[in-house]
């Protein structure tokens, strides 16, 4: 089976307020928006927000809670870039997880949430590889 991930969702309360951060905080565009979902394009998959409650019934399943135990990752080309994404971040709506710094295994992170508590970490990695698509090569 082939190593892939085609969409990640995540379960949010306010479609408007979810809209200004990532739209307003990363920059990125809609593909695709209605009344409970909003798609984005990304280098190879595609992340949707999802009205909590409209999704908790697409999936049958009741109770879903935030946070998790999972972080999502946005890497960026340089170490300065670290700081000035999460400050935009902050700026549209999220909340300071932990203030940035060089973790023990090197590069620079920081993590923001977004308004309904699902945890970014935003990371330099000098190891790590970021195409012109924004794909990500994972290296040591």
């Amino acid at each position: 089976m082939q190593q892939q991930i085609s969409v990640v969702t995540l379960g949010i309360n306010d479609l408007a307020r979810s809209r200004r951060f990532y739209v307003q905080g990363f920059g990125w565009t809609p593909i695709f928006e209605n009344g409970e979902i909003i798609f984005y394009q990304m280098n190879g998959f595609v992340l949707g927000t999802f009205f909590k409650p409209a999704l908790e019934q697409d999936m049958g399943r009741a109770g879903l809670s935030v946070p998790g135990a999972f972080s999502l990752a946005h890497n960026v080309p340089v170490e300065d870039d670290v700081i000035v994404v999460m400050q935009r971040l902050i700026e549209a709506g999220g909340r300071m997880i932990r203030e940035a710094d060089a973790p023990p295994h090197g590069g620079f992170r920081g993590y923001v949430s977004d308004p309904d508590d699902h945890a970014w970490e935003i990371a330099w990695n000098p190891a790590w590889a970021i195409d012109d698509r924004g794909g990500v090569t994972f290296g040591l």
